[in-house]
């Protein structure tokens, strides 16, 4: 089994075990009435616990667990399927176990609050595909985020329903069991919103210089106050915000364009949305930062000797670290497309010609749709002397564009493991 489906596997085993300990370890039949309900309401409640409790872990973004993800990219699609089968369960909760409006007791009343909270929360997730839904933080990140940070506030509240609500089962290990997924959630919840810079989750930086490269392009450079983030690899991603910049202390991912040998960060960012379109025009140097990171395996040096890298516009900052990395000295054969649609939009394109010269093994093709045409996959392969199935290929971009581009792939005979490419969507 790869290393990188071991955390999707374990997640699994998880939820089949909480329903094996609640089977192996019954509540005593006292003899109520619908005790059959209650107890399938109650394993149910169990398992939503244990899914919102690895959601919560995971939204910790510990870098220690991303190989068994395949990357946090992965690891969050991870995360969006735990807290999704959790909001399905939550209604299947409610409609199994057995509701008097008698005799309630205070766990009943936490009961209704964490249900709302937790279902209003999930259903402003939902927003970008839901139009009406999109009114309640008029489609912004920033909106969804600040919602977001409650969601723990509910699941302790859930937890402390089950403990308080009106003669609840006797299943003294199913319960116990259940609450070491509830101090796993509260902890992690705690760790990410509340103790984080304690355990030097968060590192302070200065914006050294802030650059625009073309019209919509910002180029913010940025140096570590003290000690710099650990263990960067070139292609990784990280997340920052300005704390005192009053529309932009709010924590969004961007990807690394500088090589880790580098004393400073740069990132090269597009003007696409509220709080780029904000970056590009109000971040001054001078500015404090604050940085969690590095993450992300999107790494050339794991790939084969033969290489295809195809970055899109603004997807080329990966790519900018791989041949900021190199030095000169690259060790494999790398075919690298550049599309951009017009000239203007190619930012360092003079930089990733000059590496290409440096570089003999590096191929560089810089490619204006505009005037040029889009780039097909049948061209990359008559370049690749007409075989791709044995290339690594490395790709970032618009999503559509990636998605795409490894369809024809895959029709090519490339390997899906051979395809590399990060999710880069966190919400």
């Amino acid at each position: 089994m790869k290393k990188s489906r071991l955390g999707n596997w374990f997640v699994i085993f998880l939820v089949l075990l909480t329903i094996a300990v609640w089977l192996i370890f019954p509540p005593v039949r006292d003899g109520r009435e619908n005790f059959t309900r209650q107890y399938a309401g109650e394993i149910i409640g169990s398992i939503n616990i244990v899914l919102m409790a690895v959601s919560l872990f995971l939204s910790t973004r510990p870098k220690w667990a991303e190989k068994y993800f395949g990357g946090l990219d992965k690891m969050y699609v991870t995360h969006r399927h735990t807290s999704t089968a959790a909001l399905l369960l939550i209604f299947v909760h409610v409609l199994t176990v057995p509701i008097s409006l008698s005799g309630w007791a205070l766990g009943n009343y936490l009961a209704v609050i964490a249900f709302t909270g937790i279902v209003s929360i999930a259903l402003v997730s939902l927003a970008p595909r839901i139009p009406f839904l999109n009114k309640i933080t008029g489609g912004a990140y920033e909106g969804w985020k600040n919602l977001k940070k409650y969601i723990g506030i509910f699941f302790i509240l859930a937890f402390i329903h089950s403990l308080t609500i009106s003669r609840p089962l006797d299943a003294f290990i199913a319960i116990n069991y259940a609450q070491i997924f509830f101090i796993i959630g509260a902890a992690s919840y705690l760790y990410a919103e509340v103790f984080g810079g304690l355990f030097k989750k968060y590192i302070p930086y200065t914006v050294e210089a802030v650059n625009h490269p073309n019209g919509s392009t910002t180029e913010v450079i940025l140096r570590a106050k003290k000690n710099p983030i650990q263990r960067q690899r070139a292609g990784q991603f990280l997340f920052a915000r300005f704390p005192n910049e009053k529309n932009l202390n709010e924590s969004h991912p961007f990807t690394i364009s500088s090589g880790p040998g580098e004393d400073v960060l740069r990132l090269t960012i597009k003007a696409s949305g509220d709080f780029t379109r904000a970056l590009f025009h109000e971040l001054k140097p001078g500015a404090d930062a604050i940085v969690e990171g590095a993450h992300g395996m999107f790494d050339y040096k794991t790939g084969g000797q033969k290489q295809i890298w195809i970055a899109g516009g603004i997807g080329v900052t990966p790519f900018l670290s791989f041949i900021r990395d190199i030095n000169g000295d690259l060790n494999r054969d790398v075919d690298f497309y550049f599309t951009a649609r017009h000239p203007e939009e190619a930012v360092f394109k003079e930089e990733i010609e000059a590496a290409a010269r440096k570089n003999p093994r590096l191929k560089a093709r810089v490619r204006f749709s505009s005037t040029m045409g889009s780039l097909t996959v049948e061209e990359i392969a008559a370049n690749a002397g007409g075989n791709v199935s044995g290339h690594h290929v490395y790709l970032c971009g618009p999503l559509p564009m990636t998605q795409a581009f490894e369809k024809k792939f895959l029709e090519l005979g490339v390997p899906p493991v051979n395809i590399h490419y990060e999710e880069f969507n966190f919400r």
